[in-house]
């Protein structure tokens, strides 16, 4: 426990037992930080914070405050040093490698946490040894990431991969950790709700380059359209990956057949053969990324190879489920044009009888994406049931006209429970059926209006199951 007046300069001589930035988790004792969210502006919940037992207060805005008040210039900008302080540089502890772009983060993550065995952060939540906490974001809120910084050392971890988003990126949560590794995956057109501009998108991503530190690597798709201008902000070591001939780590000869997929990793006058489940060319890029962060942190070749291919399914991305049923499942967090667009392509190179699509679009999210993205799937994918994805405070049908309002197409139906959308695409599945459950993967919530109510893919299609074996 630390004072007040050493952790910001202040006059008060108060002890602080934690340090939130939301009024609902304040317990006696506690400092509240009122930083100002893309949503919220966490000021108006400062008499929350005190009745809830917040002993003092930082905030932004000239305030008259029945507990010791401090005025910052920029709550977001002070929120890291006061917990950098408050925590005694935790964070110096941890070798940390950061994941971003815009697909592949969760994949690629989990293949490095696998290979290292050491833990991971991101949308699949918080994974070490027998750990395992459910996250509400990709990269956790500062003051949550520090918490589980405590619980990490006392387990004695010593490296981190985390996915770091651009949401993350844009409001310093990770501003203060200097990364060992700057890793990214790729760059398309995402989360312009938060960024208003492709520009500012990719100024948020590029960020993570420059919070390496001065003798860490940076990684780069040289195959991404964006690679030039990310490279731009390099000022440590670089590597690429790519299928582009000057890459470092080259991926070449890509064979996909039967769920399976073959291809091979040249560096440096040596080729070393992957075979995986985790079928698509997009998983050789997930891949290969994983095996330049491990090869330059001192893995063998072999090993590396080995752990990737005992790497049977990653949850949520690309996991084909099997109930017994006589045609294939797959659940997959695709949510982007990009996402979307790569794994119905990939499985249509599977040659299945029919494919099924099952999806929605998140409420409050880039509107203008809808139609392009309902466009691509019909004239993809054999028939689609269009459905809620989070759909917050706008009505599911009209985000469903969305989608399918720059088709002629009429191979979709409308379903607007997910459940119940689940269920319906399950009974019209015929013997080597693919079915693709997309954009949920193996989140835990449904965002309706301001809640996030339980909600599992995976337990209603379980749970489906579950329920036709009892009835034979």
């Amino acid at each position: 426990m630390k004072k007040l007046n050493e952790i910001i300069n202040c006059d008060y001589n108060i002890p602080i037992k934690g340090i939130k930035t939301d009024s609902r988790n304040i317990k006696k004792g506690d400092l509240f930080i009122a930083i100002k969210g893309f949503n919220e502006d966490h000021h108006k919940y400062i008499d929350d914070a005190i009745k809830n037992g917040a002993i003092a207060i930082i905030g932004e805005k000239d305030i008259d405050c029945s507990i010791p008040y401090i005025k910052v210039k920029d709550a977001n900008k002070e929120l890291p040093k006061i917990l950098s302080k408050y925590y005694n540089g935790i964070e110096k502890d941890f070798r940390f490698i950061g994941i971003t772009g815009t697909d592949g983060k969760t994949t690629t993550a989990t293949i490095v946490s696998k290979i290292l065995n050491c833990c991971y952060i991101g949308t699949n939540g918080v994974i070490y040894q027998s750990m395992r906490i459910n996250s509400n974001n990709t990269t956790p809120e500062i003051c949550e990431l520090y918490e589980y910084l405590v619980k990490l050392k006392k387990l004695g971890c010593k490296t981190i991969v985390m996915e770091v988003s651009s949401e993350a990126l844009l409001h310093k949560r990770v501003d203060n950790i200097e990364f060992d590794y700057a890793c990214l995956t790729n760059i398309t057109e995402d989360h312009l709700n938060i960024h208003k501009t492709i520009e500012n998108y990719i100024k948020s991503k590029k960020k993570l380059v420059s919070l390496v530190r001065k003798n860490g690597i940076t990684i780069l798709n040289i195959d991404d359209k964006n690679y030039k201008n990310v490279k731009k902000s390099c000022k440590c070591k670089m590597y690429t990956y790519g299928k582009e001939e000057n890459a470092d780590f080259k991926i070449c000869q890509i064979n996909t057949t039967d769920y399976k997929m073959k291809f091979n990793i040249k560096y440096q006058g040596e080729e070393y053969e992957v075979v995986t489940p985790l079928f698509g060319e997009y998983n050789a890029y997930n891949i290969t990324l994983a095996f330049c962060v491990c090869y330059n942190l001192g893995i063998s070749p072999h090993e590396i190879i080995q752990k990737i291919n005992n790497i049977s399914e990653i949850e949520g991305r690309g996991e084909k489920l099997n109930f017994g049923q006589n045609y294939t499942i797959i659940l997959d967090y695709a949510h982007t044009y990009n996402g979307i667009y790569n794994i119905i392509t990939n499985v249509r190179k599977l040659k299945p009888k029919r494919v099924l699509v099952l999806t929605g679009a998140a409420g409050g999210r880039e509107k203008e994406k809808r139609s392009k993205i309902g466009k691509m799937i019909l004239e993809n994918s054999t028939y689609a049931i269009f459905t809620m994805d989070d759909p917050r405070y706008e009505d599911v049908n009209s985000i469903i006209d969305d989608l399918v309002s720059d088709s002629n197409l009429t191979n979709y139906e409308r379903v607007i429970n997910r459940k119940e959308a689940i269920n319906k695409i399950f009974s019209l599945s015929k013997e080597g059926d693919i079915i693709l459950i997309l954009g949920k993967g193996r989140d835990n919530y449904m965002a309706i209006e301001n809640k996030k109510i339980k909600y599992c893919d995976y337990d209603v299609i379980n749970e489906y199951f579950a329920n036709k074996n009892t009835k034979k």
